[in-house]
């Protein structure tokens, strides 16, 4: 899917603006479509950063708990996404499976900062230390 890839996290160590805060600049609100998703690589996985109708923002590891569909390039509906492959909702707050499916997907926190969007960096304050 063209363009639906933010700033690549860049693997190791995060500068030290990131490991003073726990948090990096990912890109800008306009850069996700309203009811859309856009992926950010890190050396620890794709993550799926969406944007609901009403600019709330929720990321995801991008793989349903189902068989790993990328969530990414599924149907935002509300504070859910509709799996692409076999049709799985999930609750973009919690990352759980909804009705009769049972599974869960790690969440991340991220934030939005005037229009910057931020996302947690795991460990990046302990790393600081």
């Amino acid at each position: 899917m063209k363009g639906a890839v933010m700033s690549a996290v860049r693997a190791g160590l995060p500068d030290e603006a990131v490991q003073a805060t726990g948090w990096v600049e990912v890109g800008r609100l306009d850069d996700i479509p309203k009811r859309g998703a856009r992926v950010v690589k890190t050396a620890r996985g794709d993550i799926a950063i969406f944007r609901t109708m009403e600019d709330e923002l929720f990321a995801l590891d991008d793989r349903c708990p189902h068989k790993a569909g990328p969530l990414s390039q599924g149907i935002v509906q509300g504070r859910s996404v509709t799996c692409p492959l076999h049709n799985w909702i999930i609750d973009l707050s919690t990352g759980e499976a909804m009705g009769a499916d049972h599974g869960c997907t790690r969440t991340v926190a991220v934030r939005l900062e005037q229009d910057r969007v931020l996302l947690s960096w795991p460990g990046a304050k302990d790393q600081a230390a």
